[in-house]
């Protein structure tokens, strides 16, 4: 991003203050229409886009004032929003008609919108150009994939004068969900709750082998599940637990791989899972709770799977946990730093008791400030609180624009239909009924829509285009939804574009392709557990009634059977396994993983015979 300097930073510092306050007000108090509170939203997003983004990467970062170019396209963003606001209301009692004049303010309106992506998101900006072709060049495509054609005009009213483009999902997610959680996120930081959650995770597992690898993932999950961004994630604590790593003993490679799989987890990790458990509850139409039981076993297999591959690495290095000296008292982290969980504790109470996720982000703001005043030296003073504002609104606008793309494509997969033909396809081409292969082509669709895109952009997409192929290969809603989430999150990790393995690689100044290929590895469990519950959802609590039981047998199986998977991943159980030995360890994991009684019965039974063997092993002196 560009810093500025003098009365231009001064400027833009108020103009953020502004935007914070103008969301959170808009969000519990304030009446405003959905489109206006979208369109308003776009003009904030826009005009920060362009001061704070170069248009070319090499250029200078540091001015004293906004250059020529940008003050151009800021002023012509205002002009075609604000057209919008005054007129979008005639224009939907009209039923859409639109002149040539109001054609021309769609254009620009387009074409500023791809610049800003260009310049925060040009992976997702190519795409979103392919898709809006797609309307037009759809017609020359025969078979499943190609349309009848549409107007010029007919697309313009789509992506920016209706509700399922620019100015649809996307652009309300963005304005709601996103931006207040991220803004959340930044005032927890700034309150000293990073700090904390460090602190207390190495007084939990900074003794035992690795232990440091272990801090990162419990301190990134907490911290993920309430930023909902990886990658600023990374950024955050990786800087700590990064070097803290590479000082233990573990490669380079391996420690920015820890740090960006266990980021990007926290994003479908309840209870507050980054705020895509919302969206999802609202596209199900369902409560909250059902999504939070929902994703419990699958983020503790995933989060289970990365411990035990942590623990395993270090002992096959031999590696011990943190100094004593260095660990600090649980007593005294806990008593200089209780009162920085009450933001969450609110949070959490406050949808419990039947509010709006947006309500509860609104009031755990301020409840994050008055909480900090608990003790001086975590104190958030003004500028703190001007700090946060400005990083929570920095950290929107890159997320804002790729969802404003993200209208883009959804508004063309729901003018061509898209999502259905595409489904068609792969059902009648490709599988026909089969649910695991639907999943793999879906699993596939997923990762290369979501890379390079924020985690709950990058469900927004995915699930307009995959969850209508899984509903009609016969997956219930709340599995075709999670499975979704899951895979799309999962493309921040996932190369060629894995983001957070970049963000990582760069922190520990390691290969960027071997942090991305570890991370695979890592997180492999995460992978594999979304395929099985696909087809037989009793790993989704509350997925089935009357499933309870079967469910916690399941979520037991399957915790053997990561545990066994991370053993076999890494080479190591009680020692050092032979290759062979890694075979079988792999596919007892997944007789365990598969959830089914004469599955769970013969991984058990594999799983115990090669775990005696390794521990008889172990017990016998090394040569």
């Amino acid at each position: 991003m560009r810093v500025y300097s003098g009365k231009t930073n001064t400027v833009i510092t108020v103009l953020m203050v502004i935007w914070v306050i103008f969301q959170l007000w808009f969000s519990t108090f304030g009446i405003i229409s959905a489109i206006n509170l979208r369109a308003i939203h776009c003009l904030f997003l826009l005009m920060f886009t362009f001061l704070l983004y170069p248009p070319v990467k090499k250029q200078d970062q540091d001015l004293k004032h906004p250059q020529a170019a940008d003050i151009i396209l800021i002023a012509m963003a205002f002009f075609v929003f604000g057209f919008l606001i005054l007129k979008y209301t005639e224009i939907a009692r009209s039923g859409g008609r639109i002149d040539t004049f109001q054609m021309v303010i769609a254009v620009i309106g387009i074409m500023v919108v791809f610049e800003a992506g260009r310049r925060t998101s040009r992976n997702l900006a190519i795409l979103a150009a392919i898709f809006l072709a797609y309307n037009y060049f759809g017609r020359f495509i025969g078979g499943y994939l190609g349309h009848n054609g549409f107007t010029f005009k007919r697309v313009l009213i789509t992506q920016f004068w209706g509700t399922q483009g620019i100015l649809g999902t996307g652009a309300g997610v963005s304005a709601t969900y996103i931006f207040l959680f991220v803004v959340f996120g930044a005032f927890l930081k700034h309150s000293g709750f990073t700090g904390f959650i460090n602190d207390l995770s190495l007084t939990l597992v900074g003794r035992t082998p690795g232990g440091p690898a272990k801090v990162a993932v419990i301190a990134s999950a907490l911290l993920g599940m309430v930023n909902g961004s990886a990658v600023a994630n990374v950024a955050t604590t990786g800087t700590i637990t990064i070097p803290m790593m590479k000082r233990t003993g573990y490669k380079k490679e391996f420690a920015a791989a820890v740090e960006a799989t266990a980021s990007t987890g926290g994003q479908f990790c309840p209870p507050v899972m980054g705020a895509a458990g919302f969206i999802m509850a609202e596209f199900l139409d369902v409560r909250y709770s059902v999504v939070i039981a929902a994703a419990l076993v699958p983020a503790f297999l995933y989060y289970l799977g990365l411990m035990m591959s942590v623990h395993f690495e270090a002992r096959k290095l031999g590696l011990s946990g943190v100094r004593e000296e260095d660990i600090p008292s649980a007593k005294e982290v806990l008593r200089n730093g209780w009162h920085l969980m009450i933001p969450l504790v609110v949070l959490i109470t406050v949808i419990v008791i039947g509010k709006s996720p947006l309500y509860a982000a609104t009031v755990a703001i301020p409840v994050t400030v008055a909480s900090s005043w608990i003790r001086k030296d975590t104190r958030m003073t003004w500028d703190r609180i001007v700090a946060a504002c400005v990083e929570g609104a920095k950290g929107a606008v890159t997320v804002g624009v790729s969802c404003l793309l993200i209208g883009v494509i959804i508004g063309t997969v729901t003018l061509t239909s898209l999502g259905l033909n595409l489904g068609y396809m792969i059902l009648n081409r490709f599988t026909g009924s089969n649910i695991y292969i639907v999943g793999l082509l879906v699993m596939l669709i997923s990762v290369i829509l979501g890379m390079g895109v924020p985690g709950i952009a990058a469900y927004v997409i995915v699930q307009a285009v995959a969850v209508p192929v899984l509903l009609k290969a016969g997956a219930v809603p709340l599995a075709a939804h999670m499975f979704c989430l899951i895979y799309a999150c999962l493309s921040n990790i996932t190369p060629p574009v894995a983001i957070s393995c970049y963000v990582a690689a760069g922190i520990a100044d390691a290969d960027q392709t071997k942090t991305g290929l570890i991370s695979v590895r890592l997180a492999l469990a995460g992978f594999i557990v979304p395929l099985f519950f696909l087809a037989n959802p009793v790993l989704l609590p509350l997925a089935q009634e009357g499933a309870a039981f079967t469910t916690v047998m399941a979520a037991i199986t399957a915790s053997a059977g990561t545990v066994m998977l991370a053993g076999g991943l890494e080479g190591w159980f009680a020692v050092r396994e032979h290759w062979i030995e890694r075979i079988l360890f792999i596919a007892a994991a997944l007789l365990l993983l598969y959830p089914g009684a004469v599955t769970d019965i013969a991984g058990l039974c594999a799983s115990a015979i090669l775990i005696a063997e390794q521990v008889i092993r172990g017990r016998k002196p090394q040569p």
